[in-house]
């Protein structure tokens, strides 16, 4: 049997200011994504000696992840810098020189869906037939105008009649259907293309939101979310600069990677059990009995801590939370974690000798006239490619070289992601070859693709509302553990961070990167004597 250890403090600290009239509290971030880094920084630079990172990986920046290919660098995760008025990663961004090669193409103002360049987006039939662009327009009028109802249940606290189920795909799905079938202007023709391309919108806002279907989205809570003012820009040289950036500051001894959390013990729950070890170790610092938490890591370590921060997503709490924490959480926090709505968003990247699509195509839309009637976005499993909602082109080719970035969501991203690399490739170019309907594409020479769902470290991409769920649901997650109005216990033993948890911001980078800061101010506060 593996003997457990139980770490003390070091007594060569690096980063001791002179501020121990008290002993320094004792800070475990677990997570290494931005959440993390952004707590772990604002805890140092405060003054807070005592921080450890426990990451997982063999990699710190989480849900961000560059991949360098060549000359060019790809976005498994996080890509678009959403708004910059206020936003810290804008800033972050700014202040170290990372926009200077963003093009015109990489920087959009206004809504944006997935990739917004200069060029035209090509809407394709799989009959092989392109939509044309004055029906294209048309919709995207039409469907635009309901979207932007869909933030009016929230924002004017309208209320959602029964027949919508509280769903943003449901209430969409209706609306624009009985709008498009009401014009008496549009053919039976145009009337059938139009209904088709409901489901293909639907599925880009899926992939947006990171839901399997936007019928799981829901539509009283749909304009919680705020957009940051200003334009959306990408990173030509990483998003991982990022986190660099982040990490620069913060000493390489804080952060242990490959060291995943096995359980998290709070509330004094294995005092006991430590005092008893410590009576057989000499070694164990007096000052670790009676530690108000201990993390407990897969290698058999057991770290005391007098707050623990707890950054890691809202999947891997949905499946780990039971065994995470010991106690078991409050029934308030299962609750909202169990409420509260995560999937995957997944990219498959393709590169191509020579382009195949016009110089001005910006994307290609899959529409499958076969769904103009139809309810549901979830397919058996050998037709998971059917949730492909489209492939953007890369830009700039002299940037990027002839690559298509496709999108694929819910259920049938984690099948996508069970697939070998040849299948998926052989897959989307068939797609691609019907709905050109040009049988000679070639097959791609490279494919490179995420895999968020079936990761362990994750379970999903990012968090949205689901139906039945609130923003009051977002703040129980984020509420420190144990409460404080029902506990004597010290306060702030565990805290919660990371984009889930922001009310506002939920899904975003900068979301992510002030809940960290969110939390590290909660603690600078509670120890505002120590640190002057």
């Amino acid at each position: 049997m593996q003997s457990c250890e139980i770490s003390g403090d070091s007594t060569d600290d690096p980063l001791s200011s002179g501020l121990r009239r008290k002993r320094q509290p004792r800070i475990v971030v677990i997570g290494a994504g931005l959440a993390g880094l952004s707590a772990a920084k604002a805890l140092l630079e405060s003054g807070f000696t005592d921080v450890t990172v426990l990451e997982a990986t063999d990699r710190i920046g989480g849900r961000v992840q560059s991949v360098q290919l060549g000359h060019a660098t790809f976005e498994l995760g996080a890509t678009w810098i959403h708004g910059s008025h206020g936003n810290p990663v804008y800033h972050l961004a700014e202040d170290n020189g990372l926009l200077e090669e963003t093009t015109d193409s990489e920087r959009s103002v206004g809504r944006i869906s997935l990739y917004s360049k200069n060029g035209v987006a090509y809407h394709l039939t799989n009959n092989g037939q392109r939509i044309p662009k004055d029906v294209v327009e048309e919709f995207s009028d039409l469907y635009n105008e309901v979207y932007n109802l869909t933030q009016e249940f929230f924002q004017r606290g309208k209320p959602v009649n029964a027949e919508s189920q509280n769903s943003v795909g449901v209430f969409t799905r209706d609306v624009v259907r009985k709008r498009v079938k009401a014009d008496p202007d549009d053919t039976e023709a145009v009337k059938r293309l139009k209904l088709a391309m409901i489901q293909q919108y639907l599925k880009v806002e899926s992939c947006e939101s990171s839901s399997h279907s936007m019928d799981e989205v829901s539509l009283s809570e749909f304009g919680e979310w705020t957009e940051i003012p200003g334009a959306h820009h990408v990173i030509p040289c990483g998003f991982i600069k990022i986190v660099e950036i982040l990490a620069r500051s913060i000493p390489k001894s804080v952060i242990q990677l490959r060291k995943p959390v096995k359980c998290i013990h709070w509330n004094q729950s294995v005092s006991k059990e430590i005092e008893r070890v410590a009576d057989h170790n000499s070694d164990l610092p007096q000052e670790n009995k009676g530690s108000n938490v201990f993390v407990e890591c897969e290698d058999c370590e057991f770290i005391p801590a007098d707050h623990v921060i707890v950054t890691v997503s809202l999947g891997v709490l949905k499946k780990r939370h039971e065994s995470l924490f010991h106690p078991r959480l409050p029934e308030e926090k299962v609750m909202a974690i169990e409420k509260l709505g995560i999937n995957t968003t997944d990219k498959i990247f393709l590169e191509f000798e020579e382009p195949f699509w016009s110089s001005e195509c910006n994307s290609i839309q899959f529409v499958w006239e076969d769904e103009a009637e139809s309810e549901s976005l979830t397919y058996p499993e050998e037709l998971w490619y059917k949730k492909i909602c489209s492939f953007d082109v890369l830009y700039p080719p002299e940037r990027y070289g002839h690559v298509l970035s496709g999108w694929i969501c819910g259920e049938e991203a984690l099948i996508m992601e069970k697939c070998d690399d040849e299948t998926v490739a052989e897959t989307c170019t068939e797609m691609l070859r019907k709905f050109t309907g040009n049988p000679n594409i070639p097959k791609p020479r490279r494919i490179l693709r995420s895999s968020w769902g079936s990761n362990p470290h994750f379970r999903g991409s990012y968090s949205y509302t689901q139906v039945g769920s609130s923003g009051a649901d977002v703040e129980k997650l984020a509420k420190p553990l144990p409460y404080a109005e029902s506990s004597k216990s010290p306060p702030m033993q565990v805290m919660f961070s990371g984009e889930a948890t922001h009310r506002k911001y939920y899904s975003t980078t900068h979301g992510a990167v002030l809940s960290g800061q969110r939390e590290a101010a909660r603690l600078i506060e509670m120890y505002q004597d120590l640190l002057q």
